[in-house]
């Protein structure tokens, strides 16, 4: 090969580097320019979901102002009453529709302010169900998220309550007996109050 051709040889290829270097450093400036692009596509995205959950809450908030203008308000709870008689599982099923769950008094305070709002809204003469059971072990009372009941209210100076065994393995809180509690056939169809935690 003679020089000029040599010569030719290496221009060419210097003219190859170079343009290899050229592509080299523009898709290193696109991929910044990527990488700031998904940065920021994925802050738009957080900022998004931060608003609809946002909105979800005022939604809820909203919600739970309704249910305690219809209902009443215990102890950082809403309460709202429902007269239909079901079953155990169907109102419990209907208060978990709602967002909230079977009443279940945490004290006695509770529990009076409960058996008060019974007999004024439902009536003195009804029983509500109360979100405890014994279904999976007779006698060890859990309420709907399956922990152990502490404050009880069993009527147990007349009918030594509860009595039923494997018969009866739901609660009712009785308006005719003070708010005293006695355990039924969850196939019994009571009245029944949802209860809503406040934020």
């Amino acid at each position: 090969m003679d020089a000029r051709g040599l010569w030719l040889m290496c221009c060419l290829l210097l003219l190859l580097a170079y343009c290899t270097l050229q592509q080299s450093s523009s898709r290193k400036r696109n991929g910044k320019k990527d990488s700031v692009n998904n940065t920021a596509i994925e802050e738009l995205k957080k900022q998004i979901n931060n608003i609809v959950q946002d909105l979800n809450l005022l939604k809820e908030q909203q919600a739970l102002q309704s249910v305690c203008l219809r209902g009443t308000k215990i102890l950082g709870k809403c309460f709202l009453a429902n007269p239909v008689k079901k079953t155990f599982h169907a109102a419990s099923d209907d208060c978990i529709a709602k967002g909230g769950s079977l009443s279940t008094p945490l004290t006695g305070d509770e529990n009076d302010q409960l058996y008060s709002y019974v007999r004024q809204s439902i009536g003195p003469e009804e029983h509500i169900w109360l979100g405890i059971n014994d279904m999976v072990t007779d006698g060890h009372w859990v309420d709907q998220s399956g922990s152990s009941v502490r404050f009880k209210n069993w009527e147990t100076e007349i009918t030594l309550q509860p009595d039923g065994g494997r018969s009866q393995n739901c609660a009712i809180l009785s308006a005719t007996a003070n708010g005293k509690w006695f355990d039924e056939s969850c196939r019994a169809e009571k009245a029944s109050v949802c209860e809503f935690n406040i934020i």
